[in-house]
């Protein structure tokens, strides 16, 4: 798969080299220094010069390097790259340059039992710290029994998990995270409209529990089957490698046994039957060649017993506006001229509430009048307890040999950020 693994800083500097093949030399690391780090004109998170291809992934000024002679995978490469990220923060917390020089012994210790031969191997956190400590040393002393339960683990059907977990209180929290991406035209018809789905789980639970989950009865996962109006259709899914998905095509259930702490379970996108939290509907008039007046009125589409909270407006204004008279009733408007916007800030909205913003942008003479391209309005938000996919969990279940009891909690998050956007 991969002849090569490389970390570098944002100057270009090499912090971990290991070449995993012979059909590389070390001198490839200035290949990608000159023709990625060095050039600013690079967009694409692949490039291929002659048959040598560079995958790379940026976090904090550093790049994540992986380099191949052979037609690899990209997205396997790419989940690799991601999977060292995950794993690295596990470990030391946050990566950038300073902890990946303070901790380089114990990153070549992980990179070595994660890739052999350029094949990843075992890149469970869980299962690495067993036998690869934080102090980036591996104690010569292993007891034999703990050997064979690292073994066991490594190479068993549950490598996720531990089977000496135990806690004094069983605990499952599940979240239901949903990012919603809206583009309505000026005329009010929606142009894009779709869900990007997480379901995270945190299990705090003793032994090896089995979980048994249950999603909507009316979950249409094959486009060729359709469902009614009021089924939840998902584009496509993807599991945590724990799932077991034996009853899933009949009962919408999934069973599996959790690793040990925080982990997604389920990844979905939805583009059908999308419930818009929030309406916005924006009035602007250019009055002469002075003046812009605004109103931009939003309304939320859910119970009053829901709220919205953090909710951020950006309304653009012409390059050329000297200063916005702002009036609202809720939250607090303000112009950033740096930015060319204003600011409606509203700590929290009622479901079923009407909230308006009314203001007059005064413009400056300018000799070439240019046309205002009207960006659109951005809006921010996040709303507990509702999913814009129609996306519930039915049930949650643990069952476990001791037949221990356990407390179960379930949130549902539905969000917005940077990809909620109306014209006008």
């Amino acid at each position: 798969m991969i002849s090569g693994f490389f970390i570098f800083n944002q100057k270009g500097e090499v912090l971990i080299s290991r070449l995993y093949r012979t059909d590389l030399k070390r001198s490839i690391a200035d290949v990608f220094r000159i023709q990625v780090v060095s050039n600013s004109d690079v967009r694409s998170p692949i490039i291929t010069l002659g048959s040598t291809s560079f995958f790379h992934v940026r976090v904090n000024n550093l790049y994540i390097v992986a380099v191949t002679k052979c037609n690899a995978n990209a997205a396997l490469v790419f989940e690799f790259c991601y999977r060292f990220i995950s794993i690295a923060k596990s470990y030391f917390g946050k990566v950038d340059e300073e902890a990946i020089k303070n901790n380089f012994v114990l990153i070549y210790e992980l990179i070595d039992e994660i890739i052999d031969f350029g094949y990843p191997q075992n890149s469970e956190a869980d299962t690495l710290k067993t036998y690869i400590t934080t102090e980036s040393v591996v104690s010569s002393s292993i007891a034999a029994e703990d050997s064979s339960k690292i073994t066991t683990q490594a190479t068993g059907s549950t490598s996720w998990r531990r089977g000496d977990v135990k806690y004094k209180k069983n605990e499952a929290f599940v979240d239901v995270v949903e990012t919603v991406n809206l583009s309505m035209s000026a005329k009010g018809t929606i142009l894009r409209a779709d869900v990007d789905g997480h379901i995270l789980m945190r299990a705090y639970l003793s032994g090896t529990p089995e979980c048994k989950f249950g999603l909507n009865d009316k979950l249409v996962i094959d486009k060729n089957e359709r469902g009614g109006g009021d089924a939840v259709e998902l584009d496509d899914c993807r599991f945590h490698q724990c799932v077991r998905l034996d009853e899933f095509d009949s009962t919408r259930t999934i069973s599996f046994i959790p690793p040990d702490g925080e982990f997604e379970l389920m990844k979905y996108r939805s583009t059908t039957n999308i419930k818009l939290p929030l309406r916005v509907i924006p009035t602007v008039n250019e009055i002469g060649t002075t003046q812009v007046s605004y109103i931009v009125t939003v309304k939320t589409n859910f119970s009053n017993k829901l709220s919205a909270t953090n909710v951020i407006v950006r309304i653009p204004t012409p390059l050329n506006t000297t200063s916005v008279d702002c009036k609202v009733m809720l939250g607090k408007a303000k112009y950033v001229p740096a930015e060319n916007v204003v600011v409606w800030k509203i700590p929290r909205i009622q479901g079923g509430q009407e909230v308006t913003f009314s203001g007059t942008a005064k413009l400056t003479s300018t000799t070439h009048r240019q046309v205002w391209a009207r960006p659109p309005i951005d809006v921010d938000f996040q709303v507990l307890m509702f999913t814009a996919s129609g996306l519930i969990v039915r049930f949650l279940k643990v069952f476990e040999k001791s037949n221990y009891h356990s407390v179960k909690w379930v949130r549902y998050l539905t969000k917005a950020s940077g990809t909620y956007q109306i014209r006008f």
